[in-house]
């Protein structure tokens, strides 16, 4: 019930509030979690009679910094670190993009470092504390007070139950609506990034490739709410109910380690590549999502004989084998698909030119690309149905057979070039993604803020006029990008816009703007504003 229930709110607040309303209300709810957790722990310890007390009551191993090396299998060490420290910590610094579209809203990358910097240094030894403090505590007392906390609870409802030990009845309701919070945060974010993606990595090319609209063709906005506001909508049924998908989990970690383990090895491999290998291919990247899926399949259907060999002896439960440690397989099986299909680009590219020369090039791609389709079918057949084609002996080599044809495939019909179609994507070219993002030459010059008053002049374009002098001061040029904001700083950047630079003016003291500046802005009139330059 409490699911609907917060996927009901959530999905209102976020269809008609969008960004705006998810960041400013995880604001609000982040601060309620951290008291919140705080707390708990707080009281706890003052519950106990203390730190020395508390410390004292604590088992040994609770104590020590890390879990057992490799057991129990439910929690250890070895599988904690390939799943979240090195799986998990990828998939939400790197391809969360709720995450990502927070620092893609600050107003310029200086805040953003700050930002970084900030959740790094204070935030996530903070968030330790929060997250941890309640289980702590729950320890403690079921070793002091086994009549009020049993030592047998549920983990997953120890925090709301050392909660109603601790608080009244109005600080319990607080700490309770923290919680959920704690979970609208969550689901918001990833529903606006989800919708923002659908709208720009979906909807748009799909039309593009219909022909409906030219890729240079502006954004109509009107359309593009409206599209976003129903795959909110969509896209909260759909993560209700994947919800189920994970009840057969015995605890909210586990179900959480296995879908990092199982989802982010290949788009980690994609993404990490792209970014830092500029010899990466598009068929490197296919196999590596399709084939290295595939083998992933393998390994969940055959933990044993492929996943042991590499679980550093954590024991192995036949209901969910090797949880944490299949982050670890799928890792190896994904960056190996990877790394030699990319390696053998140029033998690649030979018989990929072989083929298009040959006169049944069509026969012979068709005959390729249905191959494939068969055995990815027997693949996930033999996993889901649990129909036996022949055992690991027989599915291992078909898969590897598959990679080699998705391979050719995709350099059969994807053009490629590495020179031109990688520039500004990899981190070695990032001075011209800067100028791809301006659209223009870079102008890196420090200069100073300037403050002033605000005119509406008519113009639909999207430009800022400001005087020689401001410009001087500035050390801005025409075509720089440029951010406004309210001065009023407790605003929080709230009444602010990015735009464009255009031709100076000569009358100082005064920045010129648009109407769409304005109802992008919602400045207030007399009020200064204060100018930045960008770029």
């Amino acid at each position: 019930g409490l699911i609907w229930v917060t996927a009901v709110v959530v999905g209102i607040f976020i269809t008609f509030g969008g960004q705006t309303a998810v960041i400013f209300t995880d604001l609000v709810q982040g601060v309620m979690l951290i008291f919140a957790g705080l707390l708990v722990f707080i009281l706890g310890i003052y519950f106990l009679g203390g730190w020395d007390s508390f410390w004292h009551l604590l088992p040994t191993s609770w104590k020590l910094p890390f879990a057992g090396f490799n057991s129990p299998a439910e929690f250890n060490s070895v599988g904690i670190f390939w799943e979240d420290a090195i799986a998990g910590s990828v998939g939400f610094l790197f391809m969360n993009m709720g995450l990502i579209m927070r620092f893609m809203a600050t107003k310029n990358v200086h805040e953003g470092r700050k930002a970084a910097t900030a959740n790094i240094l204070f935030m996530l030894p903070v968030s330790a504390i929060v997250v941890g403090g309640g289980g702590w505590v729950a320890k403690a007392i079921s070793v002091a007070r086994p009549d009020l906390i049993s030592p047998d609870s549920a983990p997953d409802s120890v925090f709301v139950l050392v909660s109603h030990i601790l608080t009244g009845p109005g600080v319990f309701g607080f700490v309770i609506a923290a919680i959920v919070a704690a979970l609208m945060s969550t689901v918001s974010t990833l529903l606006n990034a989800t919708a923002a993606i659908w709208v720009n990595d979906v909807d748009k090319p799909i039309r593009i490739w219909l022909k409906k609209i030219k890729k240079e063709d502006e954004t109509d906005e009107k359309r593009a709410m409206i599209i976003a506001r129903v795959s909110t909508v969509a896209f909260t049924i759909i993560g209700v109910l994947a919800v189920y998908a994970f009840k057969s989990y015995p605890t909210i970690y586990q179900a959480h380690a296995f879908f990092h383990a199982t989802i982010t090895p290949p788009l980690m491999v994609a993404i990490f590549f792209g970014a830092f290998w500029k010899k990466f291919t598009p068929a490197g990247l296919i196999t590596t999502v399709l084939g290295g899926v595939t083998l992933m399949l393998l390994g969940f259907k055959f933990p044993q004989q492929l996943i042991q060999p590499l679980a550093h002896g954590t024991p192995y439960d036949p209901v969910h084998p090797f949880t944490y440690m299949a982050a670890l397989y799928n890792l190896i099986v994904c960056l190996s698909v990877a790394v030699v299909v990319t390696l053998f680009h140029d033998k690649l590219k030979k018989l990929a030119k072989k083929i298009r020369k040959n006169s049944k090039d069509k026969g012979i791609m068709y005959v390729i690309i249905a191959l494939s389709v068969i055995i990815i079918i027997i693949d996930m057949t033999a996993v889901f149905l649990n129909i036996n084609f022949g055992g690991l002996a027989v599915l291992l080599p078909l898969t590897l057979l598959m990679c080699a044809f998705v391979a050719v495939t995709t350099t059969v019909y994807v053009k490629y070039n590495e020179e031109t179609q990688v520039l500004g994507l990899t981190i070695g070219s990032i001075r011209h993604a800067k100028e791809w993002f301006k659209g223009g030459k870079l102008n890196e010059r420090e200069g100073e803020k300037v403050k002033a008053h605000w005119k509406i002049i008519e113009g639909k374009k999207d430009e800022i006029n400001f005087s020689s002098k401001e410009m001087h001061k500035m050390q801005a040029e025409v075509g720089d990008l440029v951010y406004i904001a309210d001065n009023r700083k407790w605003l929080g950047g709230l009444k602010s816009c990015h735009s464009v630079i255009g031709e100076p003016h000569d009358e100082h003291g005064v920045i010129m703007i648009r109407q769409l500046h304005l109802e992008k802005a919602q400045f207030v009139e007399g009020k200064i504003i204060e100018a930045e330059k960008e770029m």
